[in-house]
């Protein structure tokens, strides 16, 4: 049986370097839609920021691991506490990945939560929780850089 990693892919008008900062300004779209708290850097290779949300149900703390610009971006979860799973720390060790690609007039994005796979407790909420998070918040970031 093959395991199958969370991914999207989104297409926008914008160039990959617009796109590439306002991915890695995790503020500006990772926060917002349920009163989550981000702390720390999230810019340079071997940066590290934290990710808390629902009065303390989610906390995650990523270490920037792989960055080229305006291509790609890998975060790796180095630490979370999901109290509303069974297993608190299913993200641990888990990777968040971006890859940024021009496709003419428009700029392809491949979101990727490595090891977020349809076998774990948290693929049901985090899943569709990642598509609001990179469908309203971040493409609305991205969508204003062309204003």
């Amino acid at each position: 049986m093959t395991t199958q990693d969370f991914t999207k892919t989104l297409l926008v008008r914008q160039s990959p370097k617009e796109v590439f900062n306002a991915i890695l300004n995790v503020r500006g779209w990772w926060s917002g839609l349920y009163a989550e708290e981000i702390n720390g850097s999230s810019y340079k290779l071997n940066d590290e920021f934290t990710f808390r949300a629902g009065d303390g149900a989610h906390y995650s703390r990523q270490k920037l691991v792989e960055l080229i610009p305006d291509k790609k971006i890998v975060w790796l979860v180095t630490d979370s506490k999901l109290t509303f799973l069974e297993n608190e720390r299913e993200w641990t060790g888990s990777k968040i990945s971006f890859e940024i690609s021009d496709r003419g007039d428009n700029t392809e994005i491949l979101f990727t939560h490595v090891g977020l796979v349809p076998e774990i407790e948290c693929y049901n909420s985090c899943a569709p929780a990642w598509s609001q998070y990179l469908e309203e918040k971040l493409l609305s970031v991205i969508n204003q850089k062309r204003k």
